[in-house]
């Protein structure tokens, strides 16, 4: 046993160290910059040491475990605990994070602001991954929302005060649904509340009360992961932030809605969720046609990829109901391939309008030979987000398929008709995504006019275009990567389905 607070330190150090920016020097935004990468990239190695040399990936159990006191009033606890569970997305959140401040060196307006509230955007997401207490789990989900909402509404596009205040609106009135839940699950059967996730996830309630619950933890997640009909936020969000915000929100953001999924409403209620797990498959199915072709009519680029990802998490949705060892394990894979692939899709978006300010897809054409670099990128990143043999997308939707098809639960019809939708799904994907290359890099359109002289991307750019191609690269060759982390906490869960 180690007795240092590691998971304190990873989760206090960004918004300390953030906090410290406004007592830097006034020496140009430079200063600024290179201080905030050096925090995320410390952090980033912080929790790499910690997870190598202090973490056992072969136990299912909570490690590095912390438990103190923090309001004696109402039996309030600053825990913290990983598991194979969480340490997937924590590192995820680590890896984007440096990389998305790394985007943001065109910023230059208040950019004291703007990079405080990415660290403390960080510690936030670290925290609500790694929190054992549903209460310090909501703080820190609250604490995600509020930078968000400044960086939506200061650094934005020209809607961006409406996309703001609709996603403040929905996040906002989605978590309140976490509190009710949080109060109502500490204080049923005792008289002092319980909120550790230790003894919640051992306590059975009367069927009503747990429906009830599972109901409203199901429509919390569901805003923050957008599931139709909840998703109208995402795509306005995404189509007026910067795009460091994008790659946060894309890349994170979303991923905290799944992994409460399965943290609270699976490992919780186990009973509930195998009543309603056949109605997620099905809002699943629709919500990856649904989305796909809402996707094929956008015209705005960034509109386009944020009804992609929408259709991605229809995967993880489905993994999540099929209840098995491999459709839960594809699930988490597509949590942390996904986060990869949407937030370098949203970068190079953002890179190409940094060069041509244009939003619309009918307006761009012809940019192949403009920019080569973006333009094969982009092309890769496309076919991974289509999932192509080879890339993290294919593996985690291929384990999911599995874990339907070998699912105990369902008769043979409903699964021949959910990977029959699904399979359709998987046919639109490349329709929009291939036409979407084909509207912006192909043809003629901007091929011939004289006054546009933009350069092709920079040594910063493709370092970080390539750096996250590399992990989604090798999690396809390797899936083991990510599997190796969960497989013995999925097992964990699951046991609570058959067993009990």
């Amino acid at each position: 046993m180690n007795y240092f607070p590691w998971l304190t330190l990873i989760v206090v150090l960004p918004i300390f160290a953030g906090s410290l920016i406004f007592f830097l020097p006034q020496r140009g935004n430079k200063l600024i910059r290179w201080y905030t990468i050096c925090i995320c990239i410390l952090e980033l190695l912080l929790m790499t040491y910690v997870f190598c040399y202090h973490f056992q990936f072969d136990d299912p159990l909570i490690q590095l475990s912390e438990n103190y006191k923090w309001i004696n009033f109402f039996d309030f606890y600053w825990r913290l605990g990983i598991d194979g569970l969480s340490i997937g997305p924590i590192l995820l959140t680590g890896f984007i994070t440096t990389l998305a401040t790394l985007a943001a060196w065109p910023i230059t307006r208040d950019s004291r602001l703007f990079h405080f509230l990415m660290l403390a955007m960080y510690s936030g997401q670290i925290g609500s991954f790694s929190s054992r207490d549903l209460l310090l789990f909501f703080i820190m989900w609250e604490l995600e929302l509020i930078p968000v909402y400044i960086l939506l509404s200061m650094w934005g596009g020209k809607k961006r005060l409406y996309s703001a205040t609709k996603f403040i609106l929905y996040t906002a009135g989605g978590s309140i649904f976490i509190l009710i839940g949080a109060l109502g699950i500490g204080l049923y059967g005792s008289n002092e509340p319980t909120l550790n996730f230790e003894t919640l996830a051992n306590q059975s309630y009367p069927a009503t009360l747990e429906i009830l619950f599972y109901i409203g933890f199901l429509i919390a997640f569901a805003v923050k992961s957008p599931i139709i009909p909840l998703h109208t936020w995402l795509p306005d969000t995404h189509g007026e932030a910067h795009y460091s915000t994008c790659m946060l929100l894309a890349g994170i953001l979303l991923k905290m809605g799944a992994y409460g999924l399965v943290r609270i409403n699976m490992e919780f209620l186990p009973h509930a969720h195998s009543i309603f797990s056949p109605w997620l498959m099905i809002i699943g199915t629709i919500q990856i046609i649904y989305a796909a072709s809402t996707s094929l009519g956008q015209r705005n680029l960034k509109k386009r990829i944020a009804y992609s990802s929408v259709s991605h998490m229809g995967f993880i949705i489905i993994g999540l109901g099929s209840i098995t060892d491999t459709g839960l394990n594809g699930a988490i894979l597509q949590i942390i391939s996904h986060g990869f692939i949407g937030a370098a899709l949203f970068f190079l978006a953002g890179t190409s309008y940094d060069r041509m300010r244009l939003v619309y897809l009918d307006e761009m054409g012809g940019m192949s030979i403009r920019i080569p670099k973006i333009f094969t990128m982009f092309s890769i990143l496309s076919m991974a987000s289509l999932a192509l043999p080879g890339m993290s997308g294919f593996v985690a939707e291929l384990l999911v398929f599995f874990g339907i098809i070998t699912s105990q639960k369902y008769c043979l019809m409903p699964k021949i008709l959910i990977t029959l939708v699904m399979a359709i799904g998987m046919i639109l994907t490349p329709i929009y995504s291939l036409s979407l290359l084909r509207q912006m890099f192909y043809g003629y359109k901007l091929f011939n006019v004289q006054n546009l002289n933009f350069l092709d991307s920079g040594p910063r750019e493709l370092f970080l275009s390539i750096s996250i191609l590399l992990p989604v690269i090798g999690i396809g060759i390797y899936p083991d990567l990510v599997l190796s982390l969960s497989v013995e906490k999925v097992e964990a869960i699951l046991s609570n389905y058959f067993y009990r």
